[in-house]
């Protein structure tokens, strides 16, 4: 059922011809005291995008019908920047966890922005931390089409890691069926010798969450409402809870800024994949900076120490670089930049900029020009 994942699913998977009808709550109510920032965490940079609306595009693939963002630490922040940036499709509704009860707390204030009725509506919730950047929409897709083909109560996202201090164990039956997580912290020692964790991202039958989230307790380390004690509550309740695997790389939160940089890394170098296979030259893919919304035309080269930033577009057949850093400029086709840094500024088309030009917020290079070098664009 795909190869990047390590496991079979579990579960015997029943075709259904009704349509899928998919809620998401977004857990971002965390301070995130390890990034030692005044910013909220959700709002931390990856790519040119904040790590929220990463987490918030993934969901593109399930096109959720309702969006549920928990806010706390910074709310009005972390509220302002989703309103103004996430994309229409995904339905996005705010509600605030005031007090830091754990994540079982978090999702069943989360609930409460989702239109409807818990009690008989048996569509899927969708419940993910706003800090997983990495994670892809066909991730999420398949968790959502194994959960409802296999009529599971909850089917968990999971993945084996090398070193999964920290992150809950996902303790399996004898069938292969989740029977609990257990957190680091209250695991027993061979339950900490488990790989496989809990990447607190799961789906969720409607009408089974609810009641199963009233049953939570804080009877544990933290005296918090761990949503990974719905698992055991659901299963202690007869029902079926499955599990999909995804790559380690794919599900791994930002806790800190090492995570933070690790996190870019390889979202550049998924960017700068997708650009190559789209007809654009780069001389050094790692000495290429190019922000998830940037958009590029064909036959492009990008020469090395290029940073491309916000909204930039570059028009087809234009040469930029070396040493070239662009933010939300539009560059015509054809155009040659070099040695240039450009703040909000237009370059028309088959114009030759630099080296060492400045281009400040709302210069501009009429079409055909030729700056020459050590040129700074009036602006007007």
């Amino acid at each position: 059922v795909g190869q990047r994942f390590l496991v079979p699913r579990v579960g015997v998977r029943i075709l259904s011809p009704e349509p899928m009808s998919v809620s998401a709550i977004v857990l971002a109510a965390g301070e995130g005291t390890r990034m030692k920032s005044s910013r909220p965490k959700p709002l931390h940079l990856i790519c040119g995008r904040a790590m929220v609306l990463h987490v918030i595009h993934a969901l593109e693939a399930v096109h959720p019908e309702r969006t549920a963002i928990v806010v706390g630490h910074g709310a009005e922040q972390v509220t302002k920047k989703v309103q103004q940036l996430s994309p229409q499709w995904a339905n996005v509704a705010f509600v605030e966890q005031r007090e830091q009860n754990g994540t079982g707390d978090a999702a069943a204030i989360g609930m409460t922005a989702l239109s409807g009725d818990d009690y008989d509506d048996e569509s899927t919730i969708l419940v993910l931390p706003g800090d997983t950047p990495l994670l892809r929409p066909e991730t999420l897709r398949e968790l959502v089409d194994v959960h409802v083909e296999c009529g599971n109560a909850a089917t968990l996202l999971t993945s084996v890691m090398e070193n999964p201090t920290g992150y809950g164990r996902v303790i399996r039956k004898a069938d292969g069926q989740a029977d609990r997580i257990v957190e680091h912290r209250d695991a027993a020692p061979d339950e900490l010798d488990v790989k496989e964790v809990c990447t607190s991202i799961y789906a969720f039958r409607r009408d089974l969450l609810g009641p199963a989230l009233r049953k939570l307790t804080t009877d544990n380390a933290q005296g918090e409402y761990y949503l990974t004690d719905v698992v055991s509550v659901l299963g202690a309740m007869g029902h079926r809870i499955g599990c999909v695997q995804a790559p380690e790389g794919e599900t791994q939160g930002v806790n800190d800024r090492w995570q933070l940089a690790l996190a870019e890394r390889e979202l550049r170098a998924r960017t700068n994949k997708f650009w190559l296979l789209s007809g654009v030259t780069m001389l050094d893919p790692r000495q290429t900076f190019v922000d998830v919304t940037v958009t590029i035309g064909r036959d492009v080269t990008l020469y090395p120490g290029t940073i491309l930033q916000g909204t930039t577009a570059i028009g087809d057949g234009c040469d930029i670089g070396p040493d070239t850093r662009l933010d939300d400029c539009a560059v015509g086709s054809g155009a040659v930049v070099e040695h240039t840094v450009g703040h909000d500024a237009e370059i028309g088309p088959d114009a030759v900029v630099g080296p060492y030009a400045h281009l400040p917020v709302g210069s501009s290079v009429a079409a055909g020009a030729t700056t020459g070098a050590f040129y700074t664009a009036p602006v007007g």
